[in-house]
């Protein structure tokens, strides 16, 4: 039988014959990394490759490692293996991964979104043979709003809190869905502040996106200095001694998963906005049928709903199990260093 020409294995998506693997939960030799989310960037392996974008973010999160930065397109070879990094509009730096054998062609997706945000590059189409695919949101009651429409009601709700005399506090993580916040908040209204956590990472990613200032909330900064303005701030920090010191404030959340009321009560939030980093189910069946696939793996999210929906389309469709989060509705998986940040 004709072995594939990537499997999954207890490590994470392996080509044997180039003896690389794509995203790995435990440490290898060689891994190519889709982006930096800690779910697929993770920490021991030996030597790292990624879209040179991702090269300062997975440095910040990791640390001290042997990484390898390539361009979009770029064509690299292991024993007549051809690999290519292709954007997948995730957040900035995100990586779709192309393999190539004997005309083969597989395409893994890591994490995509197909609606252009501004700051990463926008995903782009790539014919395939066979593609592995998230399905973070692959439910029919997935539909997105166009971002604009999301903003104006972020910006109008920011507004009306500061007509209260209230602070503003919008969660976001702190890779990609905080940068995408700031990036259109509007400063008319007032200032936005942040987090350590948000504003480390953002200092990474301000050399490659245009982005306005922000400042960060020290032990020194005043709460009348906050008073009205908008704070944004990772979801772990709700309901800590950290955000009492902005009373009176409103919270607001910004995640696929606010589509789903029962998400905003679980978690206590005053107001939920649907932004996701990710596509939604039309999304995912588009950029399907766009790649001209025969075979789809789907890999985290609503894997067995989704493949089912794709049998009965006619794709040979399978799930396959893996360590990847997606966007979880109660925040995110950071690295012990990060932990540390949000407790400050």
């Amino acid at each position: 039988m004709k072995q594939p020409l990537l499997a999954f294995n207890d490590k994470g998506i392996y080509c044997a014959r180039a003896n690389v693997y794509l995203d790995p939960w435990r440490p290898v030799t060689n891994a190519i990394i889709t982006h930096g989310h800690s779910d697929h960037a993770r920490w021991g392996h030996k030597n790292y490759i990624t879209h040179h974008q991702n090269v300062p973010i997975i440095k910040h999160r990791l640390g001290d490692i042997s990484v390898t930065g390539k361009e979009w397109g770029e064509t690299f070879s292991v024993n007549g293996v051809t690999f290519s990094l292709h954007p997948a509009g995730h957040i900035i730096g995100s990586s779709q991964v192309r393999v190539e054998y004997k005309g083969e062609v597989w395409v893994f997706t890591g994490d995509y979104k197909t609606e252009d945000d501004g700051i990463a590059t926008p995903y782009e189409v790539v014919k395939c043979h066979t593609f592995i695919t998230e399905c973070t949101f692959g439910l029919p009651a997935f539909k997105w709003l166009p971002q604009d429409e999301v903003f104006k009601d972020i910006n109008a709700w920011w507004a009306q809190n500061k007509a209260e005399g209230k602070t503003s506090v919008l969660f976001g993580y702190t890779l990609g869905k905080a940068q995408r916040l700031i990036k259109y908040l509007d400063t008319n209204i007032g200032k936005i502040y942040t987090h350590g956590a948000v504003e480390n990472m953002t200092e990474v990613v301000r050399p490659m996106a245009d982005l306005p200032p922000t400042t960060l909330i020290t032990r020194e900064t005043k709460k009348e200095e906050i008073a009205g303005n908008i704070v944004v701030a990772p979801p772990s920090t709700h309901g800590t001694p950290w955000i009492r010191r902005m009373a009176p404030y409103v919270t607001g959340s910004a995640s696929g998963w606010m589509a789903f009321r029962g998400a905003r009560r679980r978690r206590a939030i005053d107001r939920g906005f649907v932004l996701s980093d990710h596509c939604d189910w039309q999304g995912l069946l588009e950029s399907i049928r766009a790649t001209g696939c025969e075979k789809v793996i789907s890999t985290h999210g609503y894997s067995d709903i989704f493949s089912a929906y794709l049998r009965e389309l006619g794709y040979d469709a399978r799930t396959e199990h893996t360590q990847y989060e997606g966007e979880t509705d109660e925040g995110e998986s950071k690295t012990p260093a990060e932990k540390e940040e949000d407790e400050a």
